[in-house]
């Protein structure tokens, strides 16, 4: 395409260069980089109308997966969608051989310097390095020094942000060595780019990222110290607080690795184990997505709960192999770069091929002397960024706030260097119906190989948030990009399926750690919650008018009983059973609205749908596109009713219904597309457990207290229609309304998946499929007292208990029996949670052997989820 007629295209007419800086598209003003041709022939075909369709679908699919960036402080700091420009970065063959090779050298050497400084430190006593620079770093982790981890390499994955200087070439910006993050981002951003542009992707061009992950696996698989035949690998994550928790759950599927958190990890006998719901599991290798000083609160950080206390022993004694090693954050030192130079010369023999912009550590007289004469020309950084601020511009800071800044840099002068002020490249990015110029990061990644270093033939872009811009992070609103590497031969798929021997393969219980068996449960058990409370809700809707009570004086009686057992069945106390509950039950509008709306009312609906949520992303890994897609349709509605100013009853009944369904295809996913592995049974259980007790506190709440004939009839029939009975009912037992024939129905029906037996039944079968130790004459704990619960309730004669005592005027023998179940099944959830979920006690021998329980007690009926 000549330069004229793509001039002539709508989305380029209004291009302009930010303050003349090099800019990734454009050779000169006119003229477009030769690699950059076909894509822009593409967006003039598409106009910048379908542009705008193809950015929306990008939004939509990333939405659709779940892809989220977290910025803490933020309105919509949790779950904030991943930004994506729909403009790729596009780099040549020629262009990204120079990166490539750059990349490899800066790892190899920064590799190096990693093995010297915890081992000889040559580099301290030859001068090549000031000792000051390293031993004032808080990266530099004494307790890590001698510690040597299998394999060739130390520095296993590195990462660099780069960006293109004046002179065309590309330039270091900072060095990520501890947990590197965006590689997972970068995967994402290509499937989706993949699958809104195949027509680009099918030319075959482009080059694929799946061997670098390929790549990765296999490193990991060769540096464990243990099992080599069959290493078990972990990602450990901080948790679903952190930003990229999302990448860690997505980077954890999609390598196959179990996604566990410092808690789900603990250290026996010098070797590191993990707590599965088959016992404990020993773990070769960790690749680690939190900081190096929180890694070990025994040696390191000692208020820090995200580790795992005994690690670095454990790497000690080679054990287990961490990727990155601990003690790697000293390389992410900027007071480093001004030495780089002089370093790649003393171990390389080598120029530098990616250069950095001119740097002075201020502490060295000469640099501190020049960064202060020239501190309005510089920018000033701090060399540990979390503890000193961020970067300053001095051409930016006024003449007392230059003068601050030099009383604060001669103050501390190791804590910061001075950098020269340099323009970076620009590259187009699509804004508001046109391309804008806006300064561009590429952040590349490698990973460690027996012959050297793998690069991603791509990686992570991220354009600035403004065409003023400077600054380009996530945090900051920068935008992401996916690089699209281009090269003279086709590309062909490449597996990450391992070809592992049969009797090395993982059974999914051993890699299925405590704390991710408790999220499932408990998924299943708060969605129970919340569809339970959800009908109830849905049922007193129907009696209850805007701010009053209905004139029918049966319809009153009946909407009462339901209030009082929804303070009963939702435990919302006071409610309209405690102190003030008649004058909340002569207008009960307000608490209504609070249990349905209110996500600080414990037990409330939102309250238990966040909590539903929060369980599943606890485990994000574990669900599929669709499921995780259903995960988030169901609680969007319900957070954007909760923050209406003037929403009432009307609107949560519109919603009652939609959430009501898309519960029920929450379920049938689970159902039919979930393996009944012990995941699924986790969760299954996890809902019949929660649908037991909640329908015995429906009948406490609403049957135990007999009625007039036709509050009673009607109270009877709310109570089919609310548990998805009165068609099974109407079928069965005809015009005929008892109280009998409905406890027959809900207590008795082994085959209706609504009624108590069977939820027993199921519990039991589930029982039996969990890992346990096999003891043939004996039954576990729980298995008596489901046993236990299951011969209560199958001898059970419902005629005697649809009489009413005449002492106390209510059915008695019924509460007995409902009050009783309850507590068999509240037990039930106890010893679960003692024998699957919690180690109270470390056994003495790693393998087959279980952990020591501690003895129960007594519980209250009401179970929040940690």
């Amino acid at each position: 395409m000549d330069a004229g007629s793509t001039l002539a295209s709508p989305l380029l007419a209004d291009y302009s260069l930010v303050g003349g800086n090099y800019d990734e598209m454009w050779q000169a003003k006119g003229v477009l980089q030769p690699h950059w041709q076909p894509f822009v022939h593409f967006l003039t075909a598409l106009g910048a109308p379908g542009l705008e369709r193809l950015q929306q679908e990008v939004r939509r699919l990333l939405r659709d997966n779940g892809v989220t960036y977290n910025v803490h402080g933020a309105p919509d700091g949790m779950q904030r969608p991943w930004p994506i420009d729909v403009i790729p970065l596009i780099l040549d063959e020629p262009d990204w051989a120079v990166i490539e090779a750059g990349v490899v050298q800066r790892a190899e050497l920064l590799n190096l310097v990693l093995e010297d400084l915890y081992g000889p430190r040559k580099l301290l006593a030859q001068g090549l390095l000031p000792p000051d620079l390293i031993y004032s770093h808080p990266g530099f982790l004494r307790a890590c020094d001698g510690v040597v981890q299998p394999g060739e390499r130390q520095l296993l994955v590195y990462a660099a942000d780069l960006a293109r200087g004046p002179d065309g070439r590309m330039w270091v910006l900072a060095d990520r060595t501890q947990a590197p993050s965006g590689a997972g981002y970068a995967l994402e951003n290509r499937t989706v780019m993949a699958s809104v542009m195949r027509s680009m992707f099918h030319e075959g061009r482009i080059r694929y990222l799946s061997n670098f992950f390929r790549e990765l696996q296999s490193t990991l698989v060769s540096v464990a110290g243990q099992h080599k035949e069959a290493p078990r690998m972990v990602l450990l994550t901080p948790g679903p607080h952190n930003e990229t928790y999302f990448e860690h759950a997505y980077l954890a599927a999609y390598l196959g690795y179990p996604l566990v958190q410092g808690g789900d990890l603990t250290v026996v006998n010098g070797s590191v184990v993990m707590k599965s719901l088959a016992g404990l599991q020993p773990v070769d290798v960790i690749l680690r997505r939190v900081d190096d000083t929180f890694c070990d609160p025994l040696e390191l950080r000692s208020d820090s709960y995200l580790g795992v206390a005994g690690l670095l022993e454990a790497a000690r004694r080679q054990r287990v192999t961490v990727a990155n090693p601990l003690g790697a954050g000293i390389l992410e030192n900027p007071g480093l770069i001004p030495f780089l130079p002089g370093l790649a010369q003393h171990f390389l023999n080598e120029e530098l091929i990616l250069p950095s912009a001119a740097t002075w550590w201020c502490g060295q007289p000469r640099e501190l002397d020049y960064v202060l004469t020239h501190l309005d020309e510089l920018v000033i950084t701090p060399i540990v960024p979390h503890g000193a601020g961020r970067s300053v511009v001095g051409s930016q800071l006024s003449k007392r706030e230059l003068a601050q800044w030099r009383e604060r840099i001669r103050q501390q002068p190791l804590a910061f260097i001075g950098r020269e002020q340099v323009s970076f490249s620009t590259s187009p990015s699509f804004i508001d119906g046109k391309l804008e110029a806006r300064h561009t990061v590429l952040r590349s990644f490698a990973t460690a190989q027996r012959s050297g270093y793998a690069v991603m033939p791509g990686g992570l872009t991220r354009s600035a948030a403004g065409p003023d811009a400077f600054v380009v992070s996530n945090s900051a609103g920068g935008i992401s990009k996916d690089t699209w590497v281009l090269s003279s031969q086709r590309q062909h798929h490449i597996s990450l399926w391992q070809q592992t021997a049969p009797e090395h393969a993982r059974h999914s219980d051993a890699t299925l750690s405590s704390r991710a068996a408790e999220n499932l449960f408990w998924v299943g058990r708060y969605a129970e919650r919340v569809e339970s409370t959800a009908r109830i809700l849905r049922a007193i809707l129907d009696y209850y008018s805007h701010d009053s009570l209905l004139a029918d004086e049966i319809e009153s009686a009946c909407l009462s009983r339901l209030l009082v057992a929804l303070t009963q069945v939702t435990m919302t106390y006071p409610g309209f059973v405690g102190e003030g509950g008649e004058e909340r039950l002569a207008q009960p509008g307000e608490e209504i609205l609070a249990v349905s709306l209110d996500d600080k009312r414990v037990g409330g609906l939102l309250a238990d749908l966040r909590a539903m949520v929060g369980a599943a992303f606890g485990v994000r890994d574990f669900w599929s596109p669709d499921t995780w897609r259903v995960i988030e349709n169901i609680e969007d509605p319900w957070l954007h009713l909760a923050e209406e100013p003037e929403r009432g009853l009307e609107d949560v009944r519109g919603e009652l219904n939609s959430l009501i369904t898309q519960l029920m295809a929450l379920a049938g996913l689970h159902m039919e597309s979930m393996s009944h592995s012990a995941r699924w049974l986790l969760l299954d259980m996890g809902r019949r457990l929660e649908r037991g007790l909640r329908l015995i506190a429906f009948l406490r709440g609403a049957l135990v207290s007999p009625q007039p004939q036709p509050t009673w009839e009607l109270l009877l029939e709310t109570m089919l229609r609310t548990t998805e009975n009165i068609i099974t009912y109407r079928r069965r037992y005809r015009a005929n309304l008892q109280l009998q024939s409905v406890l027959d129905l809900l207590l008795l029906d082994e085959k209706n998946p609504r009624a108590l037996l069977y939820q027993l039944n199921e519990l039991q079968i589930h029982l039996q499929n969990l890992p346990r130790e096999n003891v043939d004459y004996r039954l576990s704990q729980e298995e008596q007292l489901i046993l236990q619960a299951y011969t209560r309730l199958r001898l059970i004669d419902t005629q005697a208990l649809a009489q009413v005592d005449e002492e106390s005027g209510l059915y008695l023998k019924l509460d007995e029996l409902l009050a009783e179940l309850s507590y068999l099944l509240s037990q039930i959830s106890q010893v679960l949670t003692n024998r699957y979920f919690t180690y109270a006690q470390l056994p003495h021998q790693i393998g087959s052997a279980q952990a020591v329980l501690l003895p129960l007690e007594p519980q209250p009926l009401l179970e929040v989820a940690p």
